[in-house]
């Protein structure tokens, strides 16, 4: 569109392998306010995605509880602006209408006066999650989530952080009480952000279960791993909602062959490093243990430059 320049895809946009041994910690940036939402190149696909999702699976991709609908119009005010001035011409507002050029889509904002977390999901790639303070920590209250990672809305719900993630290996541990107290902590003008990995061979992005690896699947070697594994990164940004004080987290999901890092042998070298340094239980949490063998030998290679 003319005045705003999608981010290309041809190269990996993120690529969270800094360190070569692995160490579980939040890893939070601060965050650029005009820099809050991205749009990349495959956002009308995307967009087209999240549309046919929430017509065949509304209540696995948006849920919200009582109580939330304040801070679910607050969020819609934020991105609507937020678009409007640092993404021109990808959507238009015409009095009740939210207009997608490109794609011919109109949304009456009326029709979502009881949903308008569900109308901002629309029009941005990113999932939307708001999380509220309580007595228990932040817990959520009302989510847009098109693309989760092996996690169900519904089973989280109304959850605080420490209950959500509890599946993590070592969150409980390591990061519960210093996330809560971050939560507390953050300020309306300084939002973060920060990128979370995982390794799939399944590029969908609708993935709200685990992977249940079939005899029938094609096997993983160390001459196909780099177009058969993905990587999955989730950009993730928190950001305090100025009126009424809740927290919007978002998650902007990127996908690519592990194949892409043949130009980058330093991350290869990182990711095998990484890899070779997790804990047994989060490579299970992460689903990479039968992969993890010939994707050792493939990222080897490709760090010695042989491939």
């Amino acid at each position: 569109m003319p005045g705003f320049q999608f981010i290309s895809r041809n190269e990996p946009v993120y690529l969270p392998f800094s360190r070569p041994k692995y160490k579980i910690s939040m890893g939070l940036v601060a965050l650029q306010l005009k820099d809050w939402i991205e749009a990349d190149e495959y956002f009308y696909d995307e967009l087209k995605e999240k549309k046919q999702l929430l017509i065949s699976n509304y209540p696995e991709v948006f849920a919200s509880r009582p109580g939330s609908l304040l801070a679910q119009t607050e969020v819609l005010a934020l991105v609507l602006k937020h678009m409007e001035k640092y993404c021109p011409g990808v959507l238009k507002i015409e009095h009740d209408e939210v207009i997608l050029p490109k794609l011919k889509w109109k949304f009456r904002i009326s029709d979502f006066e009881e949903s308008p977390l569900d109308l901002c999901g629309r029009f941005v790639q990113e999932d939307l999650c708001l999380m509220a303070p309580g007595p228990d920590g932040y817990t959520l209250e009302a989510a847009s989530l098109c693309f989760p990672a092996r996690w169900r809305l519904m089973d989280k719900m109304g959850l605080p952080m420490s209950a959500i993630h509890k599946p993590v290996p070592g969150y409980s541990e390591k990061l519960s009480r210093p996330v809560n107290s971050f939560f507390n902590r953050i300020d309306v003008d300084r939002p973060v952000w920060r990128v979370n990995w995982s390794l799939t061979t399944d590029p969908t992005m609708f993935q709200p279960v685990r992977q249940k690896h079939s005899a029938s699947e094609l096997p993983i070697t160390s001459k196909n791993a780099g177009d058969q594994v993905y990587m999955r990164c989730e950009r993730q940004t928190l950001r305090r909602l100025p009126n009424t004080g809740w927290i919007l987290f978002t998650i902007k999901t990127y996908l690519d062959k592990v194949s892409k890092l043949n130009k980058y042998p330093k991350e290869a070298q990182n990711l095998s490093s990484l890899l070779r340094s997790a804990p047994t239980s989060l490579l299970s949490y992460k689903n990479i243990n039968h992969v993890l063998e010939p994707l050792l030998i493939y990222l080897d290679e490709l760090a010695d430059h042989k491939v």
